[in-house]
């Protein structure tokens, strides 16, 4: 982008050059009290509604009231193998094959199942290594099962953070505090994308640190998936784990996902936690007659439940609309959308924020961490008084992320004007 220009009539013409700029009409865009569409930077949150979303969750409806359990089959979209044609979009999406991912469960499910099968610990290697401001329900979820297999986590949980001063971690501390413990720790788990400052992680880079110390290593992509792009196959990544409300926009409580690596999935013998869904698919309904479960030679195998169709038709369609847009060409609008915000929030707000994340594209996605150095509630609720939804995390950020899929340059242009006026008032 050249050099930054302030002016509405530059927002407008970024957004005439955009040739993204048709998707936008393709979400529902709340508005406020006087019907005015917001400028709507939470997604990294909670997605917007692809339009076409109403017709296909009624598409399930109808067949389910005019076939009842025939719809397994018959349906226009059959419920038995509903979950199949997600396989190739998600792994175009994440960077692998269709037989390492698989749509179900939430994402700490997900997780908890993934920890079953990697997590092996043993007298001499039981540590797991987390970040040190982990999202609390990764949190919760390592600490748990350190607990159940009769570990105290004040002594198997191994933390990593930020230097002293600085907001993001470094991976050379990570590989540092590999070298010193690696034959202490089984499993390291990170994430695509930090939550709460937006940094993005060099996976590639700390798979093979963890791998070099015969660590597992698994990834948290909530924040990742969808923003930015992944290479989770040749990054030898062993597990990931998503959900799909934010960035994939497939609705509240949107149904997660999952990977794992092509040299795990053919391997009956590793433990897991089995259900029926799991099953080869050709025994599945041999129900009693089927003693032993047979697991299916791909990420399905992990599955435990049929999948719940109404909550998986919203990601049906939001994933046509990422293949759609093509991954690469979501990537470069967000580079510049997200340039241009972070252009403003220099020229708008001075001495008066701190920016969380970094400043190197590479390092960060779409979203853009802001800390006040004073009154922070009063930033987030001047922003929220013109039409400007992000949102605030304790004990002082306001995170924004313009989406590229339906965010404008103008709606940039429109947050740097209120924070411009905020700044002129504090």
């Amino acid at each position: 982008m050249s050099a930054f220009d302030p002016g509405e009539i530059c927002a407008l013409e970024l957004d005439r050059r955009d040739p993204l700029a048709s998707f936008r009409k393709r979400f529902r865009l709340p508005g406020d009290a006087t019907g005015r569409p917001t400028v709507y930077f939470s997604g990294h949150s909670l997605g917007l509604q692809p339009v076409e979303v109403a017709e296909a969750v009624a598409v399930e409806l109808e067949d389910w009231a005019r076939l009842g359990v025939d719809g397994h089959f018959e349906g226009r979209f059959p419920w038995y193998s509903y979950h199949e044609p997600f396989r190739e979009p998600v792994a175009r999406l994440v960077g692998a094959t269709p037989v390492e991912v698989v749509v179900m469960n939430g994402l700490t499910v997900n997780l908890h199942l993934m920890l079953t099968t990697f997590y092996r610990p043993t007298a001499d290697r039981h540590k797991i290594l987390i970040e040190d401001c982990a999202f609390p329900s990764d949190n919760y979820a390592v600490r748990s099962q350190l607990r159940l297999h009769g570990y105290d986590p004040a002594e198997a949980l191994l933390a990593v953070g930020p230097g002293s001063g600085e907001h993001t971690l470094r991976a050379e501390d990570v590989e540092a505090l590999l070298d010193e413990r690696g034959s202490e720790i089984a499993l390291v788990f990170l994430p695509g994308v930090q939550y709460f400052t937006g940094q993005r992680l060099d996976l590639r880079r700390l798979a093979a640190a963890a791998r070099k110390h015969d660590c597992v290593f698994g990834t948290d992509l909530a924040h990742a998936v969808g923003n930015v792009p992944l290479r989770l196959h040749d990054w030898d990544v062993d597990f990931a784990v998503w959900c799909s409300y934010k960035y994939l926009n497939g609705g509240p409580g949107a149904i997660g996902g999952c990977f794992v690596h092509e040299r795990h999935v053919r391997r009956p013998d590793l433990p897991r936690m089995a259900g029926w869904w799991g099953n080869d698919p050709e025994t599945r309904f041999r129900m009693h007659l089927e003693g032993e479960f047979v697991p299916r030679p791909s990420a399905d195998g992990w599955q435990l439940s049929n999948p719940p169709i109404l909550a998986m038709a919203p990601l049906r369609v939001s994933l046509a609309v990422f293949d759609e847009a093509g991954v690469e060409r979501l990537r470069a609008k967000s580079e510049l959308l997200t340039g241009y915000l972070s252009d403003w929030v220099r020229h708008a707000a001075g001495d008066n924020l701190d920016v969380l994340t970094p400043s190197d594209p590479d390092e960060r996605g779409c979203q853009i961490s802001l800390r006040a150095r004073e009154r922070p509630q009063e930033l987030f609720r001047s922003l929220r008084r013109a039409g400007i939804v992000g949102d605030y995390r304790e004990p002082d950020v306001v995170r924004l992320a313009p989406v590229p899929l339906y965010n404008s340059f103008r709606d940039v242009w429109r947050f740097g004007r209120a924070l411009a006026r905020w700044a002129v008032s504090s």
